[in-house]
């Protein structure tokens, strides 16, 4: 990485999938100056998703291209891209699902990646994306994080966690089915989850981490009489990760824990399944909220909704999350330098 002064971590930013409204809110974040206060900013894509994401959201301003990272020249005021030329709008549909489309919003990562392998940029924010077109476009995960985890050769345990208003959401499970999710519900799944939110939130500056976990079923199981795992398997969890010094409390019935976190007694819950705590923060602030994949050595964050095919190309996307997302992808990737 070339020598510089500059302090503020240098972060890829890619467009997501072309599809989606991912081009025009990477365009409005770049027209505007929060996130070039926070970091430097070099944009991962093709120049033809960037111009249309311009178009979309009715700004402009000037872009020069570079082969990688490493090559920008930061005194100058355009906004650095690296070229991938991989992806023509004009071939796929707005609005719709496209395989194709998700090929290339893969392979953008992939490259996004191998510039934080090589030690080119400190993190990786990316609008959204669409994990069904991923996975018909040849990218056969799940979802992102398997991904990533995949690209760095990543052998431990990791997983999403949802940032909003200060709260660090996380889960013991996550892109699976709920069937799947009662059997990888386990004594070591918990006390996972537990231990990457509090080193996940002592990254993030939070010296010491309050975490709430969920109950699995209703009324935290009432007394055993609506299920036994929150009494023989949650509840000792709990309790041990506790007497290992983990500020950790619970379970607490899903249907009220969240607002006693939204309250500010905890800075984190640990739900038992996606929808738990996903349902919980994207009702307090849909448009703000960011996941960030926790565990892995690259940082990345990227907005908590999705693509948004109903709205794409009408100018009136948000580009609050996504701002959010890599002004904490900066705030993280400091952290991480220090």
């Amino acid at each position: 990485m070339a020598h510089s002064k500059d302090s503020r971590p240098i972060i890829a930013l890619t467009p997501g999938d072309c599809t989606g409204i991912g081009p025009e809110i990477t365009a409005k974040i770049l027209g505007g100056n929060a996130v070039h206060a926070a970091a430097r900013i070099v944009v991962v894509g093709d120049a033809r998703v960037l111009e249309m994401g311009m178009r979309q959201a009715g700004v402009d301003f000037a872009f020069r291209r570079y082969d990688g990272p490493a090559a920008v020249d930061w005194d100058r005021a355009e906004i650095p891209l690296v070229d991938l030329g991989n992806s023509d709008p004009a071939r796929v549909p707005a609005g719709a699902v496209s395989a194709e489309s998700g090929f290339v919003t893969g392979e953008t990562l992939a490259r996004a990646v191998e510039f934080a392998r090589r030690g080119e940029v400190h993190a990786i924010s990316f609008a959204p994306l669409n994990k069904r077109a991923m996975y018909d476009g040849g990218w056969t995960f799940p979802d992102e994080h398997k991904m990533f985890a995949h690209l760095l050769e990543h052998r431990g345990y990791f997983s999403e966690m949802n940032v909003l208003n200060g709260q660090w959401m996380s889960r013991v499970t996550s892109h699976v089915s709920l069937r799947q999710a009662l059997d990888l519900i386990n004594e070591t799944s918990i006390a996972d989850a537990i231990v990457l939110a509090h080193d996940t939130m002592r990254k993030a500056g939070i010296a010491e981490p309050r975490i709430a976990v969920a109950a699995l079923n209703p009324h935290a199981g009432e007394n055993g009489l609506f299920g036994r795992e929150e009494i023989d398997l949650i509840g000792p969890v709990v309790r041990a990760m506790a007497g290992k010094g983990y500020d950790c409390k619970g379970p607490f019935p899903a249907d009220t824990v969240y607002l006693k976190a939204f309250a500010g007694e905890f800075d984190s819950v640990v739900a038992m399944y996606h929808d738990q705590g996903q349902i919980a923060t994207k009702l307090k602030g849909f448009n703000r909220g960011v996941t960030v994949t926790a565990g892995l050595d690259t940082v990345f964050t990227t907005p908590a909704h999705g693509t948004a095919f109903d709205i794409v190309g009408k100018g009136i996307a948000s580009p609050e999350a996504f701002e959010t997302a890599v002004l904490l992808a900066a705030k993280l990737a400091a952290m991480q330098a220090a």
